[in-house]
């Protein structure tokens, strides 16, 4: 039931669709300092789940854009439908937690330093609360939900590890739990139909989409 309510946010916004048919990256270039400010500094090291959005900030300046997302999936082969349709999804739900205290842009950015306060609950606790790698809670995963092969996930075992990691009350995680893991399962499925422990550590250091682009470019 909360998922229909993010189809309704996502239908109801669809004037956000007019920025696929804009270069919003010429666009970007041309915003306040303010945002300008918001770009990752040439010094910032970059955390894992930094890493992990970056395959979508296409000009690498540390903001992604709807357009951005929308392309990106395009590479990873998603349809246009689909594809826009997660960008809608991403931006609406995400933009204004990764920019805090500021008000809200019709451009809908995500800024890529700040996207740690975007970390949801109810999900296997494999990023801390900056953002970083922990490797005890991404063995975890497996020790807990991989019964019939130590090194893969079913689709009925990744179900059971979002029934697992339900926080009590926490809708919003929930909801975000199960896209993030549906969407890994859809992209990263083996042909036997399950999740390699390879392929969810992929997605953790922020390689699967980049693999899964090369692929595409390659067929």
């Amino acid at each position: 039931m909360f998922f229909l309510h993010f189809l309704f946010i996502a239908h109801s916004s669809l004037q956000i669709l007019i920025f696929f048919s804009l270069d919003i990256d010429a666009m970007a270039s041309s915003t306040s300092c303010s945002q300008a400010a918001e770009k990752i500094g040439n010094n910032h090291e970059l955390t894992p789940l930094e890493k992990h959005v970056m395959f979508f900030d296409i000009n690498n300046d540390g903001i992604i854009y709807p357009s951005e997302t929308y392309q990106a999936f395009r590479k990873m082969g998603r349809g246009i439908f689909r594809s826009m349709f997660a960008a809608v999804l991403i931006h609406f739900t995400l933009s204004h937690k990764t920019r805090p205290g500021k008000c809200p842009s019709l451009l809908f950015p995500i800024v890529v330093e700040n996207i740690k306060y975007a970390i949801h609950g109810s999900d296997s606790g494999a990023y801390d609360s900056e953002g970083r790698f922990v490797p005890e809670k991404f063995e975890e995963i497996f020790k807990k939900h991989a019964n019939q092969n130590p090194d893969s996930l079913t689709y009925n075992e990744v179900k059971e590890l979002l029934k697992t990691n339900r926080e009590r009350k926490d809708y919003y995680g929930w909801a975000n739990a199960f896209v993030d893991w549906k969407s890994l399962y859809d992209l990263g499925k083996s042909n036997n139909g399950t999740l390699t422990k390879e392929t969810v550590r992929a997605v953790y250091d922020g390689s699967l989409f980049e693999q899964i682009a090369q692929e595409q470019a390659s067929k």
